[in-house]
């Protein structure tokens, strides 16, 4: 399956194009390398493990995916916090890393079985 059909992959890849754009102003540089860097690897290790051909592989790179839904959710909490991304902008993202929390393991599981 190609990961670009993956609605998961799709969302991740939405979601990080909106934070970039989002935080392109934010003069914190390495707060903004930090909480791109983690929305850029979700979608990219859902591609490159899906390109992977062993199950386990595949199932590897998805966990990683899913822990860097974890490190933006965490970020992003923290930029809320401290006022560098609108409260309500953070939670719709952080409901976003969520599902695609619960989609990354939906779909590790469906690999692995």
């Amino acid at each position: 399956m190609d990961f670009e059909r993956l609605d998961v992959w799709q969302r991740s890849r939405h979601l990080t194009v909106r934070v970039y754009k989002a935080l392109a102003e934010c003069r914190d540089y390495g707060f903004r390398d930090q909480v791109t860097r983690s929305a850029l690897s979700v979608p990219s290790n859902i591609a490159e493990g899906m390109e992977r051909a062993s199950v386990r592989e595949k199932c590897q790179f998805l966990r990683i995916a899913k822990g860097s839904c974890g490190e933006l959710r965490t970020q992003l909490l923290i930029g809320s916090d401290i006022g560098y991304i609108p409260e309500a902008v953070a939670d719709d993202w952080i409901q976003e890393t969520r599902e695609l929390s619960r989609m990354l393991s939906g779909l590790n599981n469906k690999i692995s079985s």
